[in-house]
């Protein structure tokens, strides 16, 4: 379990490991996540150049009814999508220089209760967002990627992810 201290409050992520053995399972994945997502959320994706932030990003939207290709809003810093009703926006954050670029561009309006964000590279703006409802840690394995799912305890959302070798399960209570 981690501990955040937000403003005299203390929540506790519930935390799982899956490894994911290809790109495919990525997607799957990112689809099993996006079930669980309600407006009003934030997901954090944090993890290395290339490890497949953007690829978990992609199968959330595809699961809202996004068809086509998905690119990291690098230099736009934000892409809003608006599907079946909600509005998504995708943050890439990597190219941020100071978190204070976010107050410049409205940034904190697009986290509301009727919007699901997505952000990747969220430590960039460390103190100027709000605490995640959902944080993916992605890492390189020798079997392909491990990714560590930590989900606020107060949410109380059953994620599951089956893959052809095991199948875990995650109940906060």
């Amino acid at each position: 379990m981690l501990w955040y201290r937000f403003f005299g409050l203390t929540l506790i992520l519930h935390t799982v490991k899956y490894i994911l053995t290809n790109e495919q399972e990525m997607v799957d994945f990112a689809k099993t996540i996006a079930e669980c997502l309600v407006l009003g959320d934030v997901v954090f994706l944090q993890g290395d150049l290339g490890v497949g932030k953007t690829t978990i990003v992609r199968g959330i939207l595809q699961y809202f009814g996004h068809k086509g290709a998905v690119k990291s809003p690098t230099y736009t810093l934000v892409e809003p999508y608006q599907l079946n009703g909600k509005d998504i926006y995708h943050f890439d954050l990597y190219r941020l220089g100071d978190p204070e670029e976010l107050e410049y561009m409205g940034g904190r309006d697009y986290f509301n209760n009727h919007s699901i964000c997505l952000l990747e590279w969220a430590e960039k703006a460390d103190g100027y967002l709000p605490i995640p409802t959902i944080k993916l840690i992605i890492s390189y394995h020798p079997r392909g990627r491990e990714v560590w799912v930590k989900e606020k305890a107060s949410i109380f959302r059953l994620i599951s992810y089956k893959s052809n070798t095991y199948q875990i399960y995650l109940k906060n209570t």
